[in-house]
């Protein structure tokens, strides 16, 4: 179990935590009896000591037990982001357009476990999720990029 998930509040948006919702549901209804069926198999094979199928097979239990107990462990202990209509401030659960030389981009503010920047989702820890947080339509924030200093304008919160 990851030890964010013990020690800190996790928060979450209602799309995140259906997300973590689902993949629990698929891990105990799907994969987690597929792979059981498949250790039940390898096991019939016999000698379990020069069984790869056996090894393998329980390695990928062990692992997904695992996930399962994280899972359940952030849905319990996230608090739910309540995400209103309409926001004069950037905070978790925000669509924010920005622009930076010239164009523009839409980010969600959401949770840590739910960040995945190639979706445009950033977390509140994130260089651009700090440098936003609390910032209002028509404010500057300047982050350090690996290509250098970039300055992002707020357009629009939703």
């Amino acid at each position: 179990m990851n030890n964010t998930a013990k020690s800190a509040n996790i928060m979450l948006t209602n799309d995140g935590l259906k997300e973590l919702r689902q993949e629990l549901e698929e891990l105990q209804k799907i994969r987690i009896p597929d792979v059981v069926e498949r250790l039940s198999k390898a096991r019939d094979d016999g000698d379990l000591s020069e069984n790869s199928a056996y090894q393998s097979a329980r390695e990928e239990l062990e692992f997904l037990q695992g996930r399962v107990s994280e899972l359940e462990e952030i849905i319990k202990g996230s608090t739910l982001v309540a995400v209103s209509h309409k926001k004069d401030a950037v905070d978790v659960g925000c669509k924010v357009t920005v622009s930076v030389n010239g164009r523009k981009d839409t980010f969600v503010v959401v949770g840590e476990w739910e960040a995945n920047p190639v979706a445009k989702k950033i977390s509140p820890s994130s260089p651009l999720g700090k440098a936003l947080l609390g910032k209002k339509v028509g404010d500057k924030v300047e982050v350090q990029a690996p290509a250098g200093k970039l300055i992002y304008t707020i357009s629009a919160i939703e």
